[in-house]
């Protein structure tokens, strides 16, 4: 199927960036690596031959890291065992069930003759011991099956959270597949924003710009092109820029896969037998001595310390205060009972001391045991274990992802959930409202389609369709909407082209771009070159209002003519989009009536004013207004606000503006917080000269009324 090996893609892959072009051209190029690969750059592989695909994932292996291999449940059941509790408990029932095979003398004192096996009875001695350690192994399995449990739980879910959907092309259209279907030799589409999931080699590609700080730690954007720099990383995200890329290494072949081995301690170490040759521009690199290596000491997996909920945290403090009563109590048993049989024995009945007094001080001895057992509620923090874990497991099944354990805690002592605009839940669709063309305003794709002539829905469906890169693919089931992937903002353009009857794919198939424009934050627009003729070309662009207007010189009428864009069109156009932004967002009179108190201060103010002017003159040294001083107050009061946002909404050249916004200054950090209270200063030394001339005016008007 193909002439390249695993290890000839990896060491291409390897290859130094100096000596990547070189490396590939050796190969013929992009386009020898897919003839090798048996893949076609336009139509990608064939989706319909599963034999194919199954060939490609065993050959080269799949897009699939495998995780660090889960503890055994004997693993488990050690690590249950390490608890204080179960230890003393095993040694207490190893002991008493040794004992009870062990056969004691019996006394012959007359009526004093009496069995020493623990339990009364030869028997049944070993019984107390048996169910000691029975309980034990019961508490032991059941922690331990819960934690496996719990361990594969939280893989299967990491494993769907892990997997995402991957654009790619595969009969030479568009389509979307699993990430860990991603197979050598697919073709993958990469946008703005996503996250390389392998290595590969880049075609097709338009101001592409990737981050490598997850592999290298560089954060400079680099460029990424078929010639010079055409290796993608698996990892890696996309910044700027759209392009194709073909798969040439996966899973753990990839870089991410490599280095992920490593940590793991999965990676072999290399020898001199599978060193590659120096004329291969490969050599090992290792310490002259083992002992000048350093030994890394074994750490416990971070995901073994749990996070303790606060519920759990206080269940431990409780059963280790009940645990040192418990102690306390058994102690003092075992102490009580030993001296008691001791006085009794050696000192009322002046028996002597016999070995067979062992098997007495043994029982006092798991007596003590018992109560200490009794006393430790080592069952509750296992209960609220297992009760967390089985909320768990019902979260899983009304698709709630939950990752920890103590979240659950969390979330049903919640009482309030608060959230802002980003909280709303949506289907992650967007729709185009209105469309102004021609002077007109339409707000649905019919009402545009019957208006408009050919010519200008030609050019309108061509401007959307090729200046995009997001893709609309058929519905995965019957009476389903359509696939959106991409740009949403662009899916909603594409839709809005499909209602005026314009497949936007055949728009882009019958297209030749001679160069592309990626969108950007800071240039604000998306910018596509299509060839007209020879000598002609036409630009298609699109991006924030603002940046567009500016750029246009003329406008298309629904007849298909074209009009000049005068500057009086152009800011009315533009002042009424602001003005829409401004009733939209910030309606200022729904913003009043609905607060309240704010209402009521401007009322009780506007009253003051009124009695301080027409009332007020000798205490503040104002005149009365006569009725038509005060007609013309109103008049100028309410004009203000239409004036305001007119005058606002009127671009006018720098030398033209009176006052104006300062620029931003560019402050040095260490005298940052120096030059904002300058500033602040000279801002409030006007108004502070205001309120002194106020109060110096008040003492001698009050001189003066009193002289």
């Amino acid at each position: 199927m193909a002439t390249l090996h695993v290890r000839d893609l990896v060491r291409l892959v390897e290859t130094p960036k100096e000596h990547a072009a070189t490396a590939l051209a050796e190969l013929g190029g992009i386009e020898g690596v897919a003839s090798a690969l048996n893949v076609s750059l336009d139509s990608g592989l064939d989706n319909d031959n599963a034999t194919d695909l199954a060939a490609r994932e065993k050959t080269y292996g799949k897009n699939y890291i495998e995780p660090e291999q889960p503890q055994t449940i004997l693993q488990l059941m050690w690590h249950a065992f390490q608890d204080l509790t179960i230890i003393v408990l095993t040694v207490a029932g190893a002991i008493s069930l040794i004992l009870a095979f062990i056969p004691f003398p019996k006394s012959t004192k007359g009526e004093n003759t009496r069995n020493l096996s623990t339990g009364g009875d030869t028997n049944t001695a070993w019984i107390e011991g048996a169910s000691i350690i029975v309980a034990v192994l019961i508490v032991v399995f059941v922690t331990a099956i819960n934690d496996y449990q719990k361990e594969k739980q939280f893989r299967a879910l990491n494993a769907i959270k892990e997997d995402e959907k991957i654009k790619v092309i595969r009969n030479g259209v568009p389509a979307e597949v699993s990430k860990f279907s991603l197979v050598v030799g697919d073709i993958v589409r990469v946008d703005l924003g996503d996250i390389i999931p392998a290595d590969g080699l880049v075609f097709d590609e338009n101001d592409l710009k990737l981050d490598e700080s997850a592999m290298t730690g560089e954060s400079i954007l680099l460029k990424k092109d078929r010639k010079e720099k055409p290796f993608l990383l698996s990892g890696t995200k996309v910044m700027e820029g759209v392009g194709k890329m073909l798969v040439i290494c996966v899973g753990e072949n990839s870089q991410a896969g490599i280095i992920s081995k490593l940590i793991m301690g999965k990676g072999k170490r290399p020898t001199a037998e599978s060193s590659p040759a120096v004329e291969d521009n490969y050599a090992a690199v290792a310490t002259p001595n083992d002992k000048d290596t350093p030994v890394l000491a074994d750490r416990e997996d971070e995901e073994d310390d749990e996070i303790v909920s606060p519920l759990q945290g206080k269940l431990d403090r409780l059963t280790l205060l009940i645990g040192k009563l418990g102690l306390g109590t058994a102690i003092f048993v075992v102490v009580a009972l030993i001296v008691r049989f001791s006085i009794v024995t050696f000192g009322i009945d002046k028996n002597e001391w016999s070995n067979e007094y062992l098997k007495d001080y043994l029982n006092h001895f798991i007596l003590g045991v018992t109560v200490l057992v009794v006393a430790i509620p080592e069952g509750l923090p296992l209960a609220v274990t297992i009760a967390l874990a089985y909320s768990v497991k019902k979260m899983l099944k009304d698709n709630n992802l939950v990752r920890h354990l103590d979240a659950c805690e969390t979330m049903g002592s919640a009482t309030t959930i608060c959230s802002d605009k980003t909280g709303t839940l949506t289907t992650n669709r967007m729709t185009v409202m209105e469309c102004y063309l021609g002077q007109h305003e339409f707000s649905s794709a019919p009402s545009l389609r019957l208006q408009a002539s050919a010519a200008t829905k030609d050019i309108l469906c061509s401007s959307i369709s090729i200046n995009s890169t997001a893709e609309i693919l058929p519905p995965k089931q019957v009476g389903a909407q359509p696939e959106h992937t991409g740009n949403k903002t662009e899916c909603a353009l594409l839709q809005f082209a499909a209602d005026l009857g314009v497949s936007y794919a055949d728009v882009r198939k019958a297209a030749s771009i001679c160069h592309m424009l990626t969108f950007s934050s800071a240039k604000k627009r998306m910018s596509v070159v299509v060839p007209l003729s020879a000598t002609r070309c036409r630009i298609f662009t699109k991006g924030a209002s603002e940046i567009v207007l500016e750029l246009c010189t003329s406008q298309l009428h629904l007849d298909g003519s074209t009009a000049a864009f005068s500057a009086a069109e152009r800011n009315a156009l533009f002042n009424e989009i602001n003005a829409r932004r401004i009733h939209d967002e910030l309606n200022v009179f729904e913003g009043i009536f609905a607060n309240q108190l704010y209402l009521g201060i401007s009322v009780v103010q506007l009253v003051l004013q009124v009695l301080i002017v027409q009332f007020g003159s000798l205490a503040f040294n104002c005149v009365a207004l006569t009725g038509t001083q005060w007609i013309i107050c109103l008049a100028i009061g309410a004009m203000s606000l239409p004036m305001g946002l007119f005058l606002r909404c009127i671009r006018l050249p720098a030398f033209f503006t009176i006052c104006q916004e300062a620029e931003p200054v560019v402050l040095v950090p260490t005298v940052r917080t120096k030059e904002l209270w300058i500033r602040g200063f000279k801002r409030l030394r006007t108004q502070i000269r205001v309120v002194r001339a106020f109060k110096r005016s008040l003492s001698q008007r009050k001189l003066t009324h009193y002289e």
